[in-house]
């Protein structure tokens, strides 16, 4: 039987409004891949829309974590980083991939820090220069829109936009030395919307799109960038596994928009596991 592969998540727990850690956790292990944890903050509810939610910093636990688990042998097939709370966090990041890094290990970085052209609540100006150092050591890279430009240093601009320029972000990213872009937020018209994936090793570039649906549902970055880990770490190729991670993201997007939900409360991605599994399951694998 084959051995049971082992990712390292290292995200904030989010007690209510399913994101992060609580997002990472079931989705990554519903196809049987064992997931260990490494919070970075406990928040009673995540900051998008919330008022008066408490907060314990972690960041003195991050690096005790990872020197134990280095000394008791633990190896890992992938490290998934995504919310990082402050510079300080991301330099202590740079040092446990480092530590935890194995010939194989795969490190996937979803620099999580903005959105519609606007840094998040908390990030100061400095803080997408900070966050480079840490893409920088990415194999597989999934920054929005916002994120990407921010990393580039270029301004940002709104869709719908060109190939052309698709395809110079997605260089420019993969000139940090990331093997593999997946750049989200992509459209070229007002019907549509999704990712551009870009194999570096290739050269090549393929785009997935869907069908756009109206409104902002908090947690879907976590939702795509856990799905697309998923897939990629059970052997699918980089466009099979951006493919499935799209379908599972809209797919709970829809369901939580037809019954109305809270949007500040995240995605009903609950539901779609089962439709994951067999995705996964089955089509391209290497």
């Amino acid at each position: 039987m084959e051995r049971q592969k082992r990712i390292a998540a290292i995200h904030d727990v989010s007690c209510f409004g399913k994101c992060s850690l609580t997002v990472a956790l079931p989705i990554i292990s519903a196809v049987g891949i064992e997931v260990s944890v490494i919070p970075t903050a406990v928040l009673s509810t995540h900051t998008g829309g919330f008022e008066g939610y408490t907060f314990r910093d972690l960041t003195d636990d991050i690096m005790p974590i990872a020197r134990h688990w280095k000394s008791i042998g633990l190896e890992f097939d992938a490290i998934y980083s995504g919310y990082v709370g402050s510079i300080k966090q991301l330099e202590i990041l740079e040092e446990v991939f480092d530590l935890l890094r194995g010939d194989g290990t795969k490190i996937i970085v979803d620099p999580v820090m903005a959105d519609y052209g606007v840094l998040y609540k908390n990030f100061t100006p400095d803080f997408p220069r900070n966050m480079k150092r840490l893409a920088k050591k990415a194999d597989v890279l999934i920054p929005n829109m916002t994120e990407a430009v921010f990393l580039l240093e270029k301004p940002y601009t709104e869709g719908p936009y060109t190939e052309e320029y698709i395809h110079e972000i997605v260089e420019g990213l993969a000139g940090f030395g990331a093997k593999q872009v997946v750049l989200t937020g992509v459209y070229f018209d007002d019907d549509n919307i999704g990712t551009a994936n870009f194999d570096a090793e290739k050269g090549s570039i393929t785009y997935t799109m869907a069908r756009r649906i109206e409104g902002y549902y908090h947690g879907t970055g976590d939702v795509f960038g856990s799905s697309l880990c998923a897939s990629l770490l059970s052997g699918h190729s980089l466009e099979s596994s951006a493919r499935i991670a799209v379908d599972f993201t809209v797919s709970s997007i829809a369901r939580t928009k037809e019954a109305g939900t809270d949007v500040r409360f995240g995605v009903n991605f609950e539901e779609s596991l089962k439709d994951l599994i067999i995705s996964v399951r089955s089509g391209d694998r290497l």
